[in-house]
């Protein structure tokens, strides 16, 4: 017998301050942006989201529980690292990615020149190809804190399977 599991995930930063001097990690890329997002780790939303959909469909939690912030070995962390070991313990319970769509949301940085790079630096991470993990994004229409330009938020929604 097959399983499928539907995971969603759903991740928040705000933007650090020039000073902080943080690049934007966007995907597992450094994006050209003029301020990166603050956070424990690297501040990847879109890979906290995705990681979050992962584990959610593995029932296994979220990233919080396996990546504490109050964790100093946390600090500054990789995120396409810290992505690798949820792949690593999905691996080990028998799960395998099937599809990935994961979504920015915010006004800027445009993502479209940097769409591909995104998806070749994920894809492999995943197991996938890249035609089986899509990357978008949306603005909100300068409403709320995405559209003041205070930060940017993702979404994720994956599919997997286990025999």
């Amino acid at each position: 017998m097959t399983a499928l599991r539907i995971g969603q995930g759903f991740d928040v930063h705000r933007f650090a301050t020039p000073e902080e001097g943080r690049p934007l990690m966007l995907m597992g890329c450094a994006i050209p942006h003029d301020r990166g997002l603050a956070g424990h780790s690297d501040a990847d939303v879109m890979l906290h989201a995705l990681m979050d959909a992962l584990l959610g469909a593995a029932g296994l939690g979220d990233i919080g529980q396996h990546f504490p912030d109050t964790d100093a070995a946390y600090k500054g962390a990789d995120s396409a690292r810290l992505l690798e070991q949820v792949m690593g313990d999905l691996s080990e319970r028998g799960w395998r990615v099937v599809n990935a769509d994961v979504c920015l949301i915010g006004e800027r940085p445009r993502i479209g020149p940097h769409r591909q790079q995104m998806r070749d630096r994920v894809a492999p991470l995943l197991g996938l190809s890249s035609d089986l993990l899509n990357v978008k994004a949306t603005t909100t229409e300068r409403l709320g804190f995405t559209g003041r330009g205070e930060g940017l938020a993702a979404q994720a929604v994956v599919l997997l399977q286990r025999s």
